[in-house]
């Protein structure tokens, strides 16, 4: 009996958190429809993968009908989203269960048919990749440009962190580069999506063919890359700052680690983040092929930028952006960066994880200002 009443307060619990980031608008529900959520998490009868990939399954292919349905492009794209959205809940936070992984192939799967409507449509590009044994043998990204013609459009390559990945950011951030003119790349970083490579100390590496098959391109301007990584994507953002400073003009860290977020002490007091549903040291470990908090912690050390003395070598221009109340990631690693290396921009927003109020607004015009300055 105690057992059940356990299990039954934390369903609630999480149905709890689920209504509070729903009227918030707030990851990972945000750009669901608020009404067909809300149903959806009353309904809930466990959080566990099979009744939780039941419940957003369904409301998936309940959008997904509704799409084909559609007389008109607008609605059918809208529709086309919403299955998207409710899939990609279904597979939330990672696809570390089959019934999880179905929901993660028709997330994609609905995510492609919603963009394939975009004006002008989503591109998908999958260029070979000469990786390590154990490694795949092809990188898939996305492409997609500004509305309105441009001759040679600056590049945003954007990607986020362990549970959000690349389709998830077309919306966050994509539409808004794009109507600012960016031509904006969709990445998975290393260890989540459809990335080659698992996470390590030198997994920077899977973007070195991006920028070799950016060169070749005479329609997007390679002169003019920005790259925005958020939340633990944030890091490989700053790291390639200095790895690859010659073909970018900069970049942009939005919560991510540095060093202090990497150490045993930040991680054993970050691990049961109010931040988070469930799943996170699952989702953590996952980076690095593992399962577990102890996997996750015997390898974050190699990730740290200090220790690597990269911190102290010359870099594209940075910016740092997170919220002073990160439970996740140390905000302390941002006066950290500070008091190395070359001089870096930075900006503190109220609240938790990545911020609150008009961030990436603050972020879009940080980074258009700085591609339209000089190159150093």
């Amino acid at each position: 009996m105690a057992g059940a009443a356990m299990t039954e307060q934390r369903l609630e619990d999480g149905k709890a958190w689920l209504r509070q980031r729903l009227e918030r608008g707030a990851h990972p529900l945000d750009g669901l429809d608020p009404d067909a959520a809300r149903t959806t998490i009353d309904g809930l009868t466990g959080l566990d993968p099979e009744p939780w990939t039941a419940a957003w399954g369904a409301l998936a292919e309940d959008f997904a009908r509704r799409a084909e349905a559609a007389s008109d492009r607008a609605t059918q794209r809208d529709m086309w989203l919403q299955a998207y959205r409710a899939a990609f809940i279904g597979r939330y936070p990672v696809p570390n269960h089959p019934l999880k992984e179905e929901q993660y192939t028709r997330a994609r799967e609905f995510f492609l048919k919603a963009t394939a409507l975009d004006d002008p449509p989503l591109e998908v590009v999958e260029i070979l990749f000469e990786g390590r044994a154990g490694e795949g043998d092809r990188l898939r990204f996305y492409l997609t440009r500004p509305p309105a013609d441009s001759n040679r459009p600056p590049v945003a390559m954007v990607w986020a962190g362990i549970d959000t990945w690349k389709e998830e950011m077309h919306g966050r951030l994509g539409a808004l580069l794009r109507s600012r003119g960016f031509a904006v790349l969709l990445v998975d970083m290393p260890g989540v999506g459809e990335s080659p490579v698992l996470a390590g100390r030198d997994a920077e590496r899977q973007w070195t063919p991006i920028f070799d098959w950016l060169s070749t391109r005479d329609d997007l301007d390679a002169n003019r890359c920005a790259a925005i990584g958020g939340s633990f994507g944030g890091y490989w953002a700053m790291k390639l700052a200095y790895t690859h400073r010659d073909q970018l003009r900069c970049a942009v860290n939005w919560g991510g680690g540095v060093h202090i977020t990497f150490t045993p002490a930040w991680q054993h007091k970050s691990r049961n983040a109010s931040s988070y549903l469930m799943d996170l040291m699952s989702a953590r470990a996952r980076i690095f092929g593992g399962e577990t908090f102890e996997d996750y912690v015997a390898r974050c050390p190699e990730l740290s930028l200090l220790d690597q003395g990269l911190l102290d070598q010359p870099s594209a221009p940075i910016l740092l952006v997170n919220g002073r109340d990160d439970v996740q990631n140390s905000i302390d690693d941002i006066y950290l960066s500070l008091d190395h290396g070359d001089p870096k921009a930075a900006r503190v927003f109220d609240g938790g994880h990545m911020g609150e109020g008009p961030v990436a607004p603050t972020i879009v015009d940080w980074v258009t200002r700085t591609l339209g300055s000089e190159r150093r």
